[in-house]
C-alpha cells in the first residue's frame, strides 16, 4: 500500500508539471479569449472541501458572469423548479450564469486545466472525488468520512461515468466505491478514459 501511495504521489506531481508545460499555449489562448470577450478576471477560485476537511481555492478558468452569485439567488427565489433542481444536484439544466464561451470550456472541461496547479500544491490529486463545497457535504451522509479520507481529484469515477447524466446519490456511490477500491492501476485507467470523455464532451455541463 505504501509503495502504491508513493508511486501515485510521484506520478501526480510529475503529471501535473508536464501538463502545465504542455497546456501553456492553451492557458494563454483561453485567458485571452475570456479577457477579450467577457472582461474581468480570467481565473476563478472557489472554496472547496479537501482532504481531512481542509478548505482550499479550487482554480478554474472563469466561465460565469461576474454577477453569477446574484443571478443564481434571484433565479432560485423566483423559480421553485430551479430551486428544487439546485438543491438536489447543485446543477441547473439551463444555467443563465454561464457565458457563451464558458459553455464551450465546460463542455470540453478546458475550464478545469488550472487545477493542475492545485495538484502541484498538494491540495488535489489527479484522480479522486470531485471537490465539493461545504453545503454539499450533507449529500454524503454517513459516507462523508470516505470523501474526506482522500484528496479530491481533477477527474474520477463520476467524470467518466456520466457526470451530469447521473444523480447526486449515484455520484456519492461512485466516490465511495472508488475510495474503497482505489489503486494506482485503477487511477491510470480512469485517466485514460478521461481523455476519451473530454474529446467526446460526454456528460459535461
Amino acid at each position: 500500500m505504501q509503495v502504491d501511495s508513493l508511486a501515485r504521489s510521484i506520478f501526480e506531481k510529475g503529471f501535473a508539471m508536464v501538463a502545465l508545460l504542455f497546456f501553456a499555449p492553451f492557458f494563454l489562448s483561453i485567458a485571452m479569449l475570456i479577457w477579450l470577450t467577457e472582461g474581468g478576471p480570467v481565473f476563478f477560485g472557489h472554496k472547496r472541501v479537501g482532504r481531512n476537511g481542509k478548505t482550499f481555492n479550487c482554480l478554474k478558468f472563469r466561465t460565469m458572469a461576474l454577477d453569477a452569485e446574484e443571478q443564481l439567488q434571484k433565479l432560485l427565489d423566483r423559480d421553485p423548479e430551479a430551486r428544487a433542481q439546485w438543491e438536489a444536484n447543485q446543477k441547473l439544466d439551463d444555467d443563465p450564469r454561464i457565458t457563451c464561451i464558458g459553455e464551450f470550456f465546460r463542455k470540453t472541461s478546458l475550464d478545469e486545466l488550472p487545477q493542475f496547479w492545485n495538484v502541484l500544491k498538494g491540495e488535489m490529486a489527479i484522480v479522486g472525488p470531485r471537490p465539493i463545497v461545504a453545503s454539499e457535504m450533507h449529500h454524503y451522509g454517513d459516507h462523508i468520512a470516505e470523501y474526506l479520507s482522500v484528496k479530491p481529484g481533477i477527474t474520477g469515477a463520476w467524470q467518466v461515468n456520466g457526470r451530469s447524466k447521473t444523480t447526486y446519490d449515484e455520484r456519492v456511490q461512485m466516490d465511495v466505491e472508488y475510495v474503497h477500491t482505489r489503486t494506482f492501476k485503477k487511477d491510470l485507467a480512469i485517466i485514460a478514459k478521461t481523455v476519451k470523455v473530454m474529446l467526446l464532451g460526454d456528460g459535461a455541463k
